[in-house]
């Protein structure tokens, strides 16, 4: 039995055509992957199964009854729960009061051993292990995850909508989450997995879409698929995302860490006595679930954020307390982890976004005179070589996609051939054609002897580009592997199960 079957769907915005006659089912108790790459129209068309949206043509049937989905007050009506990217969780809160936000049954006085139980209920029906008085601060990025599940079943969802559920996770927290989907799928529960991890699909899911430019490009079994046949569907052409790093000697220590101690913004120490080395031709990936100090590290290490102790060496130069503009002078580039809010100004111009940082550069100024053709000049090699589009230096940078804006970033960044190249989720939210693209832009510069400092909450990424592997947890390196190295002692090292002892550098 189809417990979603979506016929013929379109949606416009303005000329533009985001989904073109789509047709999608989900069968009752199945777990079924929707791929493809940003801007192929799989969550308008999940916006539009929730409520977010309304198609301009095209049916929605829920368990064979005819629908009209035009908020998601109605789709929660009908069945249908929606788990966002981002978690919409009030950390200061419990589980239980979290969950039961907003409901009516939490009345004028809230009962709060009453709705713990039913909280409890659900974790042990799914083996869900969640503690209902726990605060969400106190918990781990994937149970937050759970909880969020758990929002949505309490509300009688059997319909799931989960928007790449996965990113944050460690392997072991991911093979725990699908434990939990399977025990919901076994139990009749249908499960959409929005994701851009193929083996993801290939592994957890029943069957998987393909949607390519607002179409669907097909529905097949994982059971008679491969990741090389998806990849293909996905962006109508061979794709690689293997390891194809060619082992090569790294030269002289071009940025070295020491005994580094920071603070987050709340004056809580996330960063202790971090060291390490990284040496030109090098890529050291800084492996951890999100939220254990990579982000304070990353912006203590290009000068963007205090440096409680420790020092941070830049070609040989101490650049601990110095600013950022004094790192960029010792030929540092950085691409930051939120490429709206700290890699681009979204109101200026393609051209003006390439060469800010630099924008005092001999090359764009002659005296007081800003040398205007040289910009241009520049800026449509760049968006040639880097094929950002559309291809038009005059067009806002708020209006690219996420992957073109990230490739201005990147074309910017790597145009100041650094010989420190700081990456802080360069791929985060991206398609799989544009991870591939960032991918060798990446190993291009390890082969011209950057020393490349790898920031992902990616596994497959880190694993795929890395020469050597630092494992990050509660602010502490807790050891040092390699691509070799088995996922799961890696995931033991992640989530602070297992501590290896750091290795000699």
């Amino acid at each position: 039995m189809d417990a979603v079957n979506m016929q013929g769907i379109y949606k416009y915005f303005g000329d533009y055509c985001a989904n073109k006659d789509v047709s999608f089912t989900v069968k009752k108790g199945e777990i079924h992957g929707l791929l493809g790459e940003n801007g192929a129209g799989k969550t308008t068309l999940m916006n539009i199964l929730y409520g977010l949206y309304s198609c301009n043509e095209g049916t929605i049937c829920i368990n064979s009854e005819k629908v009209i989905i035009d908020n998601p007050k109605t789709a929660i009506q009908h069945g249908i729960g929606m788990v966002h990217q981002h978690f919409m969780l009030i950390p200061q809160l419990t589980v239980t009061e979290n969950i039961f936000l907003g409901m009516k049954e939490t009345g004028l006085f809230l009962k709060k051993s009453a709705l713990s139980k039913k909280v409890q209920d659900l974790n042990d029906k799914f083996g869900f292990n969640v503690n209902p008085d726990a605060y969400i601060w106190q918990l781990p990025v994937g149970i937050q995850q759970k909880v969020e599940i758990l929002k949505a079943l309490i509300r009688e969802a059997n319909i799931l909508i989960l928007d790449e559920p996965t990113a944050v996770l460690s392997p072991n927290e991911v093979c725990e989450l699908f434990v939990s989907l399977r025990a919901l799928a076994d139990n009749g529960y249908s499960i959409i997995l929005i994701t851009h991890k193929i083996r993801e699909v290939l592994t957890y899911a029943d069957r998987v879409t393909v949607m390519r430019l607002g179409e669907v490009i097909g529905t097949t079994e994982v059971c008679k698929t491969d990741e090389c046949d998806i990849a293909n569907q996905m962006v109508g052409r061979s794709v690689s995302l293997t390891r194809q790093i060619i082992p090569q000697d790294p030269g002289e220590v071009l940025l070295e860490v020491k005994n580094l101690c920071v603070k987050n913004f709340f004056g809580r120490l996330v960063v202790q006595n971090v060291s390490f080395e990284v040496r030109e031709g090098e890529i050291v990936g800084i492996a951890g679930v999100d939220g254990n100090g990579q982000l304070e590290l990353c912006e203590a290490i290009v000068g963007g954020r205090k440096i409680e102790s420790g020092e941070v060496l830049l070609n040989g130069a101490d650049v601990t307390h110095k600013s950022i503009g004094f790192h960029l002078n010792k030929n540092l580039s950085h691409i930051p982890d939120d490429r709206q809010k700290k890699g681009l100004v979204l109101q200026f111009q393609i051209k003006e976004n390439l060469i800010m940082g630099f924008q005092r550069s001999p090359a764009y100024v002659k005296g007081i005179f800003f040398r205007k053709k040289m910009v241009e000049k520049r800026a449509k090699e760049l968006i040639g070589e880097y094929d950002v589009r559309p291809a038009n230096i005059e067009y806002v940078a708020g209006q690219l996609s996420g992957g073109n804006q990230q490739k201005v970033i990147f074309a910017r960044e790597i145009d100041r051939q650094p010989r420190v190249l700081i990456a802080n989720q360069p791929t985060r939210g991206l398609d799989i054609g544009a991870i591939e693209f960032m991918r060798s832009k990446l190993i291009e510069q390890r082969k011209k002897k950057t020393a490349i400092l790898l920031f992902s909450t990616d596994l497959d990424e880190i694993l795929s580009l890395s020469d050597r592997i630092l494992i990050i947890h509660s602010g502490e390196i807790a050891g040092q592997a390699t691509y070799e190295t088995p996922i799961g002692e890696i995931g033991s090292m992640m989530t602070g199960a297992k501590t290896a002892e750091v290795l000699p550098q």
